[in-house]
């Protein structure tokens, strides 16, 4: 349904981009596929002119929002018509700072790995024909500097990450099977999903969550099967912000409120090193470092599993026996 209905708005607006003269409503009901489809002579349903009125009007008011100026003309005969003038609808002078060219090449990226490729590509060809370097570019260095191995890259190989990402923009409710941490057996929960975000190499979506009645933060890695959309409405308002980092760093131990005496096994765990306020070799084979205690610490803890041992606190170290049963019992 949202396909069709983008490809129906598509149609529309190039209809009134390309005409010289106002069209009518009952031209445009005739000139475009998706309108005669279902308004034309044997469509069988809404035939009706106050249907197509309706439509044509939520239509009209979409690509409005979306930001396609579309003047209404008065005709001699007393019939309204429409039309989109290409001097009015012409984007100004694209202008980027390094940052932001570096960011929108970035971004492109990230679109590499979902269904967005091919008009990511497609935009980031018509930058650089107008002269605009991109991050990755050859010629966005100077000749005179070395060129970094290094390219920055976001990783999006989690299968759920292109349905949630469509159903965040057009504001549709899901389902799926979530596994969490200390958990043996997924569950399945219900979400109205706001927003994804990136975080030390992890996605994760923000949203409302039906089954708990407040907000959550989801990790696509731990979603198992496949992300099914839902009719209906959001039944909770979406915030102009939300805090997805904020919420992951506080369940990570990042909002920490005291120190934990962990051993790590020599050669594993770097993620936790980087995190270290002191690092202790105990013997060739373990550490022991001092790291952030927040909430949410002993789930960041398991996914180490054998190579994280805790000494203290005691509550720490009870919290992460717990939930390692817990995944033992499944």
């Amino acid at each position: 349904m949202a396909i069709a209905k983008a490809e129906r708005l598509m149609n529309l607006a190039l209809c009134l981009l390309g005409t010289r003269r106002p069209l009518t409503k009952h031209e445009l009901r005739s000139s475009i596929e998706a309108y005669r489809d279902v308004f034309g002579p044997g469509a069988g349903h809404g035939t009706g002119d106050d249907a197509f009125n309706r439509m044509f009007e939520r239509d009209k008011d979409d690509l409005r929002e979306l930001g396609l100026v579309i003047e209404t003309v008065d005709g001699i005969d007393g019939e309204v018509g429409y039309l989109a003038r290409r001097d009015s609808n012409r984007l100004p002078p694209i202008t980027l700072d390094a940052e932001e060219a570096a960011a929108l090449g970035l971004a492109a990226k990230v679109w590499q790995q979902a269904r967005l490729a091919g008009a990511a590509s497609g935009a980031l060809q018509k930058l650089r024909a107008a002269g605009m370097p991109l991050a990755g570019d050859v010629d966005d260095v100077d000749a005179g500097q070395p060129h970094s191995a290094l390219e920055p890259r976001i990783p999006t190989h989690e299968a759920s990450f292109e349905p949630l990402m469509l159903a965040c923009r057009d504001r549709r409710p899901v389902v799926f099977d979530y596994r969490k941490s200390n958990a043996a057996r997924p569950a399945q929960r219900h979400l109205e999903p706001w927003i994804l975000e990136c975080w030390r190499g992890h996605w994760y979506v923000a949203g409302w969550d039906r089954d708990r009645g407040a907000e959550r933060v989801f990790r696509l890695s731990r979603i198992t099967g496949k992300v099914r959309s839902r009719q209906g409405e959001f039944t909770a308002p979406v915030p102009d912000h939300v805090t997805v980092r904020e919420t992951v760093e506080r369940w990570a131990g990042e909002a920490a409120t005291g120190t934990a005496r962990i051993k790590l096994r020599a050669g594993h765990g770097y993620p936790l090193r980087a995190r270290a306020l002191a690092v202790h070799p105990v013997d060739g084979d373990w550490d022991e470092l001092e790291i952030p205690y927040g909430h949410g610490l002993d789930a960041w803890l398991v996914e180490f599993g054998p190579d994280v041992v805790v000494l203290e606190p005691a509550e720490l170290r009870a919290e992460v026996i717990d939930r390692l049963r817990a995944v033992a019992k499944g």
